[in-house]
């Protein structure tokens, strides 16, 4: 997969800038609040229809302006591709491949992987379990649409159902209609759920090592909320006189919860901020890999600011990674020129590098 050039206009702070990217190495150099990590979030967008940092879609148009366009031409394999989004406020946004729009904007999920490690990423290990769901989500619907059409189709019936404990509702033979709904979608949902997190600690653990240095152990583990061992209609119905109570359902995928560890501890109780950040750092790395390997696909690699509360060996390390070749088209913004060079020095590709200033993008040379 190859981002062959992007154009936008009114995106956050940037008014305006057409970028043709190398199909290598690819770097932003600029201080904090230029704009960095605006373009990463432009090329995040076209990927997943969504910020990367969930913000609504109305406060991704720039200050004092009625409307965003982003545009981008891919390279998908040996095939061409062109995708427009277009945002305007109050009114839902666009979205078009070659020219015709999408009917339903999830049936571009998957066509344009990406994988993007940001600051932020430290929220999968200290926040809640939602933060940690919405990972697995993300990077299964990428490679498998029986999985996407599943979360939809659970999602929607849990939204009926709770819509029913909200309202009182007593009928038992439609509360076991919407429950039967939501059991065929769950099946899919945590089995696919199952076999990921499988996948992904091994990967995850050889990368901890590499960027580490160090013996410690780390892994993940997922943990189903209700029928692990029985039906999840029956968990729901033995849970619905509770449910009733709560007004909301206790149970189910959308309860589920990823557990990440370090030497069989939990991360977020033990590790220090430098462990953390080494481990989703590392999660980035594995998370690309498992796409790779289930897309047949090079996903587009966005890393922001990874460097940072990170020690000099440890960076050295991560250059060393980037630098085994198993990764396509990168985009790596920082403060830093020095680090910046050393990707550059370390990976011997063609690259391509900009100075940002105020939403400005500005060619420069080593």
């Amino acid at each position: 997969m190859i981002l062959q050039s992007i154009a936008l206009t009114n995106f956050k702070n940037i008014a305006q800038a057409n970028m043709e990217f190398s199909p290598k190495v690819n770097c932003l150099l600029g201080n904090n609040g230029m704009g960095k990590s605006n373009m990463l979030d432009a090329i995040y967008f076209l990927s997943f229809t969504r910020s990367f940092g969930r913000l609504p879609d109305s406060l991704l148009i720039k200050r004092g302006e009625d409307y965003a366009i982003l545009r981008a031409n891919y390279l998908r394999g040996d095939v061409a591709e062109e995708i427009t989004a277009g945002l305007r406020r109050n009114a839902r946004k666009t979205l078009k491949r070659s020219g015709k729009e999408y009917k339903r904007i999830s049936q571009h999920i998957g066509l344009i992987p990406a994988v993007m490690a940001a600051p932020d990423d430290l929220t999968l290990v200290m926040g809640g379990p939602e933060e940690r769901r919405r990972f697995l989500d993300m990077i299964v619907s990428q490679s498998d649409a029986a999985y996407l059409d599943a979360l939809i189709r659970y999602n929607q019936a849990l939204e009926q159902r709770n819509k029913m404990l909200r309202d009182g509702a007593s009928d038992i033979t439609l509360y076991q209609t919407v429950e039967m709904m939501m059991e065929m979608a769950a099946e899919t949902i945590c089995n696919r759920r199952r076999e990921f997190c499988k996948r992904l600690s091994t990967i995850l653990a050889d990368y901890y090592g590499k960027i580490s240095g160090e013996a410690e152990s780390v892994g993940l583990q997922y943990i189903q909320s209700g029928a692990e061992d029985g039906s999840f209609a029956n968990a729901l119905e033995h849970a619905r006189s509770r449910d009733i109570v709560l007004q909301h359902t206790t149970v189910g995928p959308h309860r589920d919860e990823v557990l990440f560890t370090i030497d069989d501890m939990p991360l977020r109780q033990t590790a220090s901020q430098g462990q953390a950040k080494t481990f989703v750092t590392a999660l980035r790395f594995a998370q690309y890999v498992f796409l790779s390997e289930n897309t047949h696909l090079h996903p587009l690699l966005l890393l922001d600011d990874i460097f940072d509360k990170l020690d000099a060996e440890r960076v050295a390390r991560i250059i060393e990674v980037v630098r085994g070749g198993n990764f396509g088209q990168i985009f790596i913004t920082d403060t830093n020129r020095k680090h910046l060079d050393e990707i550059v020095a370390a990976t011997g590709s063609d690259y391509r590098m900009w100075h940002v200033d105020n939403g400005n993008f500005t060619p420069i040379e080593l």
